[in-house]
């Protein structure tokens, strides 16, 4: 797929990579086109839909637009998004299960431009939902506001999960312990691995030039979760709600650049 000289820019790095000034405008191409396509999504996610069709819609809809779909291929993965629905915590696969009045949604979505990775998830509600699914989505994006807000040079990884966990356990909720933000740029899951619990001060210290991803999982009930048999779909073990946002971003000389902005502002849900 790439050119052979170029081989240890497409593999995962031992220590954290540093990016240059010049190759955040690869980050925002592909970031962009990420979040074009769920900003897309976004109508076509109704009572009666299956995700097996939303999966085609996004995965057209990158194609048409120049991208690649990342997820398809990757490890065997046969589908271009992971759609989790109510209490699966992530990786859930497409397929002919339709959306039903009230479930709440997380379609996670990473395509590759110009061999840059854009990676980005968002939450979304199928008709009208009930008070709790609507608290636990708001406290997720709140917890991922409150971490981006801790991404600036001279903090430390520690400092991004130890402001997640903070948030969302004062609001009698919980940090999925089990799947964790990466690295992201020409690889698509690279070092470090980004915690969303930890202690403040430690882990490495944040520089410019850092591509990851900040992607925290909050449930209604316990943390803990099981992978099902398909080793892909990863569920709550007490069948509690989940619920996940994710955005990928570059650390700047003054703190940091989203790649995966809505255009259309559309990433967080907005409720009645």
């Amino acid at each position: 797929m790439y050119e052979t000289q170029d081989a240890e820019l497409y593999t995962r790095s031992h220590t954290i990579r540093l990016y240059q000034p010049e190759d955040f405008e690869g980050m925002r191409k592909a970031g962009r086109l990420v979040a074009e396509a769920l900003d897309m999504i976004g109508e076509h996610v109704k009572p009666g839909v299956t995700t097996g069709e939303l999966d085609d819609l996004v995965r057209q809809f990158t194609l048409d637009n120049g991208g690649l779909p990342a997820c398809l291929g990757y490890k065997g993965y046969t589908k271009t998004t992971c759609i989790s629905i109510n209490h699966v915590v992530c990786h859930g696969i497409p397929g002919d299960k339709a959306l039903k009045d009230g479930d709440i949604v997380n379609i996670d979505h990473t395509v590759i431009v110009d061999g840059w990775h854009g990676d980005s998830s968002r939450m979304y509600a199928v008709g009208e939902i009930n008070t709790r699914a609507k608290k636990l989505i708001d406290v997720t994006y709140e917890a991922l506001d409150i971490g981006l807000k801790q991404v600036k040079p001279g903090n430390t990884f520690g400092d991004i999960g130890f402001a997640i966990q903070k948030y969302v356990e004062a609001q009698r909720m919980s940090v999925v312990r089990d799947f964790c933000g990466h690295g992201i740029g020409r690889v698509f899951h690279d070092n470090p691995n980004v915690l969303h619990f930890g202690r403040r001060g430690e882990g490495a210290v944040l520089k410019p030039g850092m591509f990851f991803t900040v992607e925290p999982m909050v449930n209604l009930g316990k943390p803990a979760v099981k992978v099902l048999s398909d080793g892909w779909t990863a569920v709550t073990r007490d069948k509690s709600l989940s619920s996940q946002c994710e955005h990928s971003v570059g650390v700047t000389e003054d703190g940091l650049e989203i790649f995966t902005a809505s255009p259309k502002g559309l990433f967080r849900p907005v409720f009645s």
